[in-house]
């Protein structure tokens, strides 16, 4: 089916560019379809075997080798940013399902976090990189862009892990009241269970948000190396080499469609002995 639906991307952006306007055009006025000549639409193909191609004449790399290296960076440093946003986002989750007044006083301010621009944001965390300095800690580079992967990744699994854990019946909080269990016993063999199909698209979500935080800290500040790099160094070359930008473009997007699928194999295993009754 994945495979099917790029087939068909594929196909639909050969067809616009067989009969799309060259130069553009408009739609009630409003200049919003894309030229579709050769520099700012290269075929499909051309794409592809640019990854075959050495990165610069008389260099022995290919892009494939170049963008696979960058995209292993950025995979680290989402990784990290990933599990910072998770480890934040459950905590936060957990203390707004034990004290309402928390959830009523803490939750608007995150909804607003997310509408902090990152491209602003990423200058501001990268400059403690060398100069915030916590006993015989150094903040790195590296950390900053983990930060920003983190900042966005946190948001949507403190709201799904906060629907899943007050999704859980009266009843069965009632039924845990009469066994005289304690909070920690119910959130851990009540809420957390009830919450699991909450939690994994918002982990899914967090995955892919937490490569886009990275991809944007490594543009908007230079962090050399990664994915993002390579989309604003291949960015100079977009008008005699229009196809090698896209080679880290896709790049960039394999990245985030395999984060999502390793919290999908995590999912699997976690959900695997679930009874059906509970998953629908």
């Amino acid at each position: 089916m994945f495979g099917l639906s790029l087939a068909l991307v594929a196909i639909l952006w050969e067809l616009y560019k067989w009969l799309g306007p060259e130069d553009g055009g408009t739609v009630m006025g409003w200049r919003i379809l894309p030229r579709a000549e050769d520099r700012a639409m290269p075929h499909v193909w051309d794409m592809l075997r640019r990854y075959a191609e050495p990165e610069r004449p008389g260099s022995s790399g290919t892009i494939l080798a170049v963008v696979a290296r960058g995209a292993w960076l950025s995979l680290r440093l989402a990784l990290a940013g990933f599990v910072m946003g998770a480890t934040v986002g459950l905590a936060l989750a957990v203390v707004m399902a034990r004290f309402r007044v928390v959830e009523r006083g803490l939750l608007p301010y995150l909804v607003v976090s997310q509408t902090v621009p990152l491209i602003a944001l990423a200058p501001l965390v990268v400059s403690w990189g060398g100069r915030l300095q916590v006993g015989g800690f150094e903040w790195p580079r590296w950390l900053s862009a983990a930060v920003l992967g983190a900042f966005l990744a946190f948001f949507p699994v403190a709201v799904g892990t906060l629907k899943g854990l007050t999704s859980v019946p009266r009843s069965s909080l009632e039924l845990m009241d009469s066994y005289a269990a304690s909070w920690g016993q119910t959130l851990f063999k009540l809420r957390f269970p009830a919450a699991v199909p909450y939690m994994a698209p918002a982990l899914r979500l967090a995955a892919t948000a937490s490569v886009i935080g990275v991809v944007v800290a490594e543009i908007s500040t230079g962090l050399s190396g990664g994915v993002g790099r390579l989309i604003i160094e291949y960015a100079r070359a977009a008008t005699s080499d229009p196809a090698k930008v896209y080679t880290a473009v896709f790049g960039a997007a394999a990245l985030g469609l395999l984060m999502a699928g390793m919290v999908s194999v995590i999912d699997a295993v976690m959900m695997r002995n679930r009874p059906r009754e509970a998953l629908e």
